[in-house]
């Protein structure tokens, strides 16, 4: 009796493992629109500010997340500098919460308040709609000056209402497309998405050149041509659309979000909804810019391991030789983590492939038995911040999450579906 209860369990997560990647693997992200985060954040206030990571409050945030959400209050109006922002969270007129409790992802701090502006991504496959926020190298970094400030005032007045009217004319872009064609194009998708970039913007143009004014259309173009990075904060809300499209599925292993708030490392489980399983988060095996160490670099941080929780990232870097220059180590090391992390993972991705593997599929779906069982964590490759707020980006690497944070999630599988009395 009791083996056949094994097996009866075992089959149970074994077919929902496969519900969930056939839905991961399936979705089809679209962006549709670029609105205000309040008009599509259900139950956000004027005073919300969401952020990358698990749940954290100002107490325990890092200096880098710090001082993003300053430099959001000051965008917002919410305060006028450093002190007055502190005085009010203290005062508990400003409410915290992660982007992820929104379906929103954002990189590095990911602090996305109420007027800004947020790409809506649709998916066109199985219904669920999830939200990003713009990448940029200033405030996502910490820095709250005037000119990080600047940036998300020309992304609000200028360049999203331009970029709305191209993507509300064109009747959605096919992100998983330029995905798959970016990856044949030397991007891993995650600190690479330079061929993305690229790609977008020529998709959008024949749309930006009806919608918008000859000096408009410049902006956007110069805009793009400046920030190759751009594309990521697409490919990571892709990914979580992809990843959403697996949640809340009874008896799953899938792991369907890792993200990172600079102090914590935190994970979700498909089989076990919106709970959090956390552990520190780590220091990053970094190359940093001339001038800074290892002793300067804040622990890792953003919501941007979305894109390994769906496959891309990390687990494509054999795709990307490229991104070695930034994060360090070798074309060897790239190809073997690639391969590593199938060992890992419920498949492959016949949508995202690896030429130098012959074309097969990225490794996807991590399994959160296998991770505990083998010791073998997920490897995410990331940018750095620095410690303090205010310097911003110092460098690039290779992080991997706390065991954990998995180990908890799976005495919580074990104790929500009566496994642990099995022994």
């Amino acid at each position: 009796m009791w083996k056949k209860t094994v097996r009866q369990i075992k089959s149970r997560i074994e077919n929902a493992n496969k519900l969930a990647m056939e839905k991961m693997k399936t979705s089809k992200p679209f962006l549709v629109d670029i609105k205000p985060a309040i008009e599509v954040f259900k139950n956000m206030n004027e005073n919300s500010i969401s952020h990358a990571g698990p749940p954290i409050e100002w107490e325990r945030m890092c200096g880098p997340m710090r001082g993003a959400v300053v430099a959001t209050m000051i965008y917002e109006g919410l305060a006028g500098n450093w002190d007055e922002a502190e005085r009010s969270i203290r005062r508990g007129e400003t409410e915290f919460s992660p982007n992820h409790q929104f379906a929103a992802v954002g990189p590095m701090a990911g602090v996305i308040s109420a007027s800004m502006p947020v790409f809506v991504i649709s998916d066109r496959k199985h219904g669920n709609t999830c939200y990003c926020r713009l990448v940029e190298n200033k405030v996502q970094f910490g820095a709250f000056d005037k000119d990080a400030i600047e940036v998300l005032r020309f992304w609000t007045d200028t360049l999203a209402p331009i970029l709305a009217k191209a993507v509300r004319l064109s009747g959605g872009i096919d992100l998983k497309t330029v995905m798959a064609r970016a990856l044949h194009m030397g991007d891993e998708l995650h600190n690479r998405p330079a061929a993305g970039t690229v790609l977008l913007e020529s998709v959008m143009m024949p749309y930006l050149l009806e919608v918008a004014e000859k000096n408009e259309v410049s902006k956007v173009a110069k805009y793009f041509s400046e920030n190759e990075i751009f594309f990521l904060c697409l490919s990571m809300g892709a990914c979580k659309t992809m990843t959403q499209a697996a949640a809340n599925i009874e008896f799953s292993t899938l792991v369907t979000v890792m993200a990172r708030n600079g102090t914590d490392f935190g994970i979700q489980v498909s089989g076990l909804g919106n709970n959090w399983f956390t552990g520190p988060a780590g220091i990053i095996d970094a190359v940093y810019f001339p001038g800074f160490g290892k002793e300067d670099g804040n622990p890792d941080m953003g919501d941007s391991a979305i894109t390994e929780t769906a496959g891309v990232g990390g687990f494509a870097l054999a795709n990307s030789p490229a991104i070695l220059s930034l994060i360090g180590g070798t074309s060897e090391d790239a190809i073997r983590y690639t391969k590593q992390m199938r060992q890992i993972t419920m498949g492959l991705n016949e949508t995202f492939t690896i030429p130098i593997l012959n074309f097969q599929g990225t490794a996807t779906g991590i399994d959160l038995r296998k991770v505990v069982r083998t010791g073998i964590l997920p490897v995410i490759d990331t940018a750095v911040a620095h410690k303090k707020p205010g310097i911003g980006y110092i460098g690039a690497g290779l992080v991997n999450p706390p065991i954990e944070a998995f180990h908890q999630a799976l005495y919580a599988f074990g104790k929500k579906y009566d496994l642990l009395k099995m022994g």
